[in-house]
């Protein structure tokens, strides 16, 4: 595994839960928001720049108005697929930013498009890792330090040629039948691990692994120690909590803790790991085929036998990317709408689109916000 050396700014990330829609877009429709994508991203470039552009897209309320803008319904899970498949396609053959990957088996082919990508516009190998790097550890932050039922099927990444990008990728629920989407930016962002996320909206979900909790910490730091030990002590130490680890709390009158260990832990991917020694969280993390099942099997055990608990809390904050207009299930974050509508309404005004278009969209943009707000 090379090492690289990520230099990033803050982490602004979104969650939301949105019932998933089968189907796919009209064709009229998706030519549409292509069109309005393009020239939208045309006023974004040339009022306020890359950086800027990548921080708005970034910001969950900020991306879920821009799909309204574009004419996609608000709640609908196609906000995420189609409105980045309409920005991909918009962007095609500009240099300087560029969006790749997308849904289902075209997210794989991520590493091989941000290649073709760095070449055309000329960015050095170093920045191509970066990329390439950023890309995996969103998804395995995503897929596996943050285990909330939900698995990854869409995963598109945006980037400039300054070094800036954002990720916006998507997870199916296994039981409930919402997608929930995940949004990451390279602003200010300190690291992969930590609470990266500082946006996260969606229905709350019971029993969620979250790994990036502060409160995880030590936790985290267990996980590499258990990993650095050696693999013998580890697997006797996983096939103890796996039987059932009898605990102090059941004697004094607290329900005992059961916790689910995985079926299956990929031991070579931990032998991997012990040759390599981690020195962190992320550098574990990192390693190829540490996913959720190591995990989960050494937070258990860091847990159950060492006393440093994760956090089983969801981080979710709030149900839907900019609330109900009615204030359910919650109020409007109104600071966040009036830069959205600000950003929007003048990449509106100011696109090439046909004045109908133009009011269609102010249109949508003015349903999904209450109405004691200007726009």
């Amino acid at each position: 595994m090379p090492s690289v050396v990520v230099k990033c700014l803050m982490a602004r990330t979104g969650i939301s839960d949105l019932p998933l829609h089968t189907g796919s877009a009209p064709r009229w429709l998706f030519n549409r928001m292509v069109k309005l994508a393009r020239s939208v991203s045309d006023v974004m470039l040339l009022e306020f720049g890359s950086e800027e552009y990548l921080r708005r897209l970034a910001d969950p309320f900020w991306f879920q108005a821009f799909s309204c803008v574009l004419g996609f319904d608000w709640h609908s899970s196609g906000t995420t697929t189609v409105t980045c498949g309409a920005l991909k396609k918009a962007l095609e053959g500009r240099k300087g930013l560029v969006l790749v990957g997308g849904k289902g088996k075209v997210s794989l082919r991520t590493p091989e498009e941000i290649a073709f990508h760095a070449d055309l516009n000329d960015l050095s190998e170093e920045h191509q890792d970066r990329l390439v790097y950023a890309s995996r550890m969103c998804a395995k932050v995503d897929n596996a330090a943050i285990q909330d039922g939900h698995r990854l099927y869409h995963h598109a990444l945006v980037f400039d040629d300054q070094g800036n990008w954002t990720v916006i990728q998507q997870g199916m629920s296994d039981q409930a039948g919402y997608a929930r989407r995940y949004q990451w930016s390279s602003q200010d962002l300190s690291g992969f691990i930590e609470e990266p996320h500082t946006g996260i909206l969606g229905n709350r979900v019971e029993g969620t692994l979250d790994m990036t909790s502060a409160l995880s910490d030590e936790s985290r730091k267990v996980a590499v120690d258990l990993v650095n030990d050696g693999v013998g002590k580890l697997e006797k130490d996983i096939l103890r909590v796996a039987k059932g680890q009898t605990t102090i709390d059941e004697w004094c009158g607290f329900k005992p803790l059961r916790l689910d260990m995985p079926r299956t832990v990929n031991w070579k991917a931990l032998r991997m790991a012990y040759e390599f020694q981690p020195s962190n969280y992320e550098d574990l993390l990192a390693i190829r085929g540490v996913g959720p099942s190591a995990v989960r099997a050494l937070a258990l055990t860091g847990e159950l036998i060492y006393g440093a608990g994760p956090s089983w809390n969801d981080p979710v904050k709030f149900s839907f990317a900019v609330g109900g207009k009615d204030g359910v299930p919650f109020p409007v974050d109104r600071r966040a709408m009036d830069q959205t509508i600000t950003y929007l309404r003048q990449g509106v005004e100011e696109a090439k689109v046909k004045k109908r278009e133009k009011l269609e969209a102010v249109q949508r943009l003015r349903a999904m916000v209450p109405e004691d707000v200007s726009i």
